[in-house]
């Protein structure tokens, strides 16, 4: 088994390919033609801390991915990164491990961002006028580079909890080219952009449906395990287009889960990523709705950037 670690992968891998690869994984999932485990999921609670436990192999694969990803959200206190991982890579056929991939929970992290950033091209309206992003950890950077590589809008409206943390941010963004403006609070990134990136680990609402203005879309990926909520369960019945990654896990967790466990939008309101992908869901058809992206991270984008990044370092 080859053993390659973050500078290796980082430095092969193709984001181009991974993306390609990511959106064909969601179209193969939402055909029934991925095999997606149920995910295991930990909470360490006194140590603000959880990890998940996904695999996938997508049907005519030579391989398949068992990955493991971390989240202890004190960690920056101590010198830490937040998050952590690794993806183990196996023979479809024999079911030797052919790689480990010791990425420390970036793969997991770009997967995520590149489905945020396929959401955006299907769903934001066709003119951004600003950005809003909640948070500003990994996830929050990730999300804004993919975003960078895809929309032309250059104004970011950015609030998080920590205001170190946040002012690093800020100095981040503005190398990438951004304008910056740097909001004391949830409600005034809502009021100043009409696509928003929510990007915390928050188990209370941070967004309120009364502060969301119509055309506005919003990518959520911080709810990706029981407890963890960023919409205010309003928002969520609000928006005329809902869309999930997995209509499975978003009826169990994530933004969609709540809403629907209230009685206040039903299950035939979703639609999948893959649907719109691959031609048969409906994404926003004018400027005046409110859309919204409930992405909880699933195994088969683990599965695709896993493989892709692999056969790149195998050269």
């Amino acid at each position: 088994m080859k053993v390659f670690d973050r500078q290796q992968i980082m430095a092969h891998l193709d984001i181009d390919d991974a993306l390609a690869r990511i959106e064909h994984g969601f179209i193969a999932y939402t055909a029934g033609q991925v095999q997606v485990p149920p995910v295991q999921a930990f909470a360490f609670v006194q140590a603000n801390g959880d990890c998940c436990i996904k695999s996938a192999h997508v049907e005519g694969s030579d391989t398949f991915t068992v990955k493991v990803s971390t989240g202890f959200y004190d960690n920056p206190g101590l010198g830490l990164p937040s998050n952590d991982g690794l993806m183990l890579v196996l023979c479809a056929r024999t079911g030797r491990p052919l790689a480990l991939l010791q990425d420390e929970g970036w793969l997991t992290g770009l997967r995520t961002a590149l489905a945020g950033r396929i959401a955006a091209r299907l769903l934001a309206p066709r003119e951004v006028h600003a950005i809003g992003m909640l948070g500003s950890g990994t996830q929050a950077r990730l999300q804004l580079e993919q975003l960078h590589a895809s929309n032309p809008c250059r104004n970011l409206v950015a609030w998080a909890r920590g205001q170190d943390q946040l002012q690093g941010y800020a100095d981040f963004a503005r190398t990438l080219g951004y304008a910056v403006q740097l909001a004391p609070t949830p409600e005034q990134v809502a009021d100043a952009a009409n696509l928003i990136v929510c990007t915390t680990p928050s188990r209370v609402p941070l967004l309120r449906s009364e502060w969301v203005r119509p055309g506005t879309h919003i990518t959520a990926v911080g709810a990706d395990a029981p407890g963890k909520q960023e919409l205010d369960v309003a928002l969520v019945a609000r928006a005329d287009r809902l869309v999930v990654d997995s209509l499975d896990q978003c009826s169990r967790y994530g933004e969609v889960s709540g809403a629907l466990a209230a009685g206040l939008i039903q299950h035939e309101q979703l639609q999948e990523l893959g649907a719109l992908l691959a031609g048969t869901g409906q994404g926003r058809t004018h400027d005046q709705q409110i859309t919204l992206a409930d992405l909880t991270g699933v195994a088969v984008q683990d599965a695709q950037i896993a493989s892709g990044v692999l056969a790149a370092l195998n050269g």
